[in-house]
């Protein structure tokens, strides 16, 4: 890293919007930069200067005076007019002076990459961090409910996962934003191995020290029990298009996104399961 004092990127004084910044991604980032003195925003409904996708006159505000962006859009970039929102997002951001944009992608979405060309066509520094399925989805997001309540039924077979740790995707999407060398980088990061989600639902019985047994499930019907909950129709929609096209083995490979980015292997999967089931998070 260099000591220039004009490298904007190595600067502490100077402010990165961190969106999606109380999410599993962009919590971690806002707390790593954090630790490293940085100036962080969070760009959240609930935030001092409130950010919301949805409401475009939020946007401005919310990039006055800052630096760079991690851009983690919700609910997804495969989510209907998710790459329009990053685009004018992005063309946004360059005319109010942002220098660097960090973009959370997906693997496998063409959505995703649409969103990425846009955001890369706005004219600031761009560093694009292309994900694959979130091991926490097991601890923190939309798998631990049916963990705590001793099944996993979900519409997958065999098709394998690289599922990455999103400590990696945060310390990848931190360095982008605070040293030298990741511009222009699209990093696609992955775990170490594939495993199904039987295999990951075995490994996580077999740390949380319980019998989970996991069952696969037609669409329609794993669709239809969502709705029965009251599940949002867009979510259910989001989903479906997740499990029948982003699983349909497209993504059954490993990338180095991780070990190009940050110099070490990404971190493996058993270990986040003995780590989650040390915190109890799926004691019941």
């Amino acid at each position: 890293m260099t000591t220039n004092e004009n490298n904007t990127a190595n600067t502490t004084d100077a402010t990165t919007l961190v969106l999606g910044g109380t999410g599993k991604t962009g919590r971690r980032v806002a707390e790593r930069l954090a630790a490293l003195g940085r100036s962080v925003r969070i760009g959240s409904r609930s935030a001092a200067v409130p950010f919301t996708w949805e409401d475009r006159s939020t946007w401005r505000p919310a990039l006055e005076g800052v630096d760079s962006v991690y851009v983690s859009y919700q609910p997804d970039l495969a989510a209907p007019g998710g790459a329009d929102a990053v685009g004018a997002f992005a063309e946004i951001a360059a005319a109010e002076g942002v220098r660097h944009l960090v973009l959370l992608s997906g693997r496998g979405e063409p959505e995703a990459q649409d969103a990425e060309a846009r955001l890369r066509a706005a004219g600031t520094e761009w560093t694009i961090v292309r994900a694959s399925f979130f091991a926490q989805n097991f601890d923190e997001g939309a798998f631990l409910d049916p963990i705590l309540a001793g099944e996993v039924a979900l519409p997958v077979g065999d098709v394998g996962e690289p599922f990455i740790d999103v400590d990696d995707i945060a310390d990848v999407a931190v360095a982008a934003l605070t040293e030298d060398g990741h511009t222009g980088q699209v990093y696609e990061v992955t775990g170490p191995r594939l495993l199904t989600f039987a295999d990951a639902v075995a490994e996580i019985a077999r740390a949380a020290g319980r019998e989970i047994p996991f069952v696969q499930v037609p669409l329609d019907a794993y669709t239809t029990v969502l709705a029965e909950y009251q599940v949002p129709a867009e979510v259910i929609d989001l989903l479906a298009f997740l499990f029948s096209e982003v699983l349909d083995g497209r993504n059954a490979h490993l990338s180095d996104g991780v070990q190009r980015a940050l110099g070490r292997a990404p971190r493996d999967f058993s270990d986040y399961a003995r780590e989650a089931a040390a915190r109890g998070v799926w004691k019941v």
